[in-house]
C-alpha cells in the first residue's frame, strides 16, 4: 500500500531521515515512536505525499510519488486519512460541517445521515451543531478522527492523536483505532506514549517502529 525504499529527507541541509525503508501492508497496525524532533511527522508526511523524498523512492498504492502529477497526488491522498497533531477546524462551521468538509472539497455529495452516524460512532452525535471553540480537547481529537475517515480511506495516519488528552480519553481514541483496524484499515500512529503502545499490544498485533539517529528500527519486544 505504502512503501518507502532507502528514503532520505533533509531540511535546510540538516538530515531528518536517512536511508529509511518500511512497508505498510493492508490491514497492518503500526506505531511510530521516538523523541520530539526525531522525524515522526516528517515520515508521516512522506507516507501521504505531503513531502517528497530527497533520495530514495516512496510508492503509494503502487505509484511512485515523484512520477505523479499534482492532481494524481491529490486523488491518491483521498485514500489516506490523516489525523494531524494540530487539529485544523473552521470555527464558523458546525462540527458536522467540519467533518463533512473533505466530501465538500472533493465534490462528493454530503449524506447528513452518514455524517451523523459517524459522529455517533465517535461519541459526538450530541455535539453535531456545536462549533469547534465549544469542544473539549478530547472532543476535538475524536472530531479530527471522524473527519479523517469520512472519505472511507484505506490507510489512516495519526500524528500524536493522544498528545493533549488525559489517559481515559487516550484509551478511548485507541479503541476507535483498534476498531478501524479490525474493519480492515491500515493504521500508523506516531506517538511518544509508551504506555499507550503497551496497552494496544494487548489488543492488536502491532509493529512498533522507533526513529533513532535519523533511521527507523523495529523496536524490541521489551518495549
Amino acid at each position: 500500500m505504502i512503501e518507502l525504499h532507502e528514503v532520505t529527507y533533509r531540511y535546510g541541509g540538516a538530515p531528518i531521515l536517512g536511508d529509511v525503508s518500511l512497508k505498510l501492508t493492508p490491514g497492518s497496525f503500526h506505531f511510530l515512536t521516538g523523541p520530539s524532533g526525531a522525524g515522526k511527522t516528517t515520515l508521516l508526511k512522506l507516507c501521504y505525499g505531503a513531502l517528497t523524498a530527497g533520495q530514495g523512492q516512496v510508492t503509494i498504492f503502487g505509484q511512485d510519488v515523484r512520477e505523479m502529477s499534482r492532481d494524481e497526488v491529490a486523488m491518491t491522498r483521498r485514500r489516506v486519512g490523516v489525523v494531524h497533531q494540530e487539529q485544523r477546524f473552521l470555527d464558523h462551521l458546525t462540527l458536522a460541517e467540519n467533518v463533512a468538509l473533505p466530501l465538500t472539497v472533493s465534490g462528493r455529495p454530503t449524506d447528513a445521515d452518514e455524517v451523523t452516524d459517524l459522529l455517533h460512532w465517535v461519541g459526538l452525535a450530541g455535539q453535531k451543531d456545536s462549533h469547534p471553540p465549544e469542544l473539549s480537547g478530547g472532543e476535538r481529537q475524536r472530531a479530527a478522527l471522524a473527519r479523517a475517515i469520512i472519505m472511507s480511506p484505506e490507510v489512516i495516519l495519526a500524528d500524536e492523536p493522544t498528545g493533549n488528552v488525559d489517559w481515559e480519553m487516550s484509551i478511548r481514541l485507541l479503541q476507535l483505532m483498534v476498531e478501524l483496524n479490525r474493519m480492515g484499515k491500515t493504521i500508523m500512529i506516531a506517538t511518544h506514549d509508551l504506555n499507550l503502545i503497551r496497552s494496544a499490544k494487548a489488543q492488536v498485533q502491532a509493529r512498533v517502529l522507533r526513529i533513532s539517529k535519523h533511521q527507523v528500527h523495529l523496536a524490541g519486544a521489551d518495549l
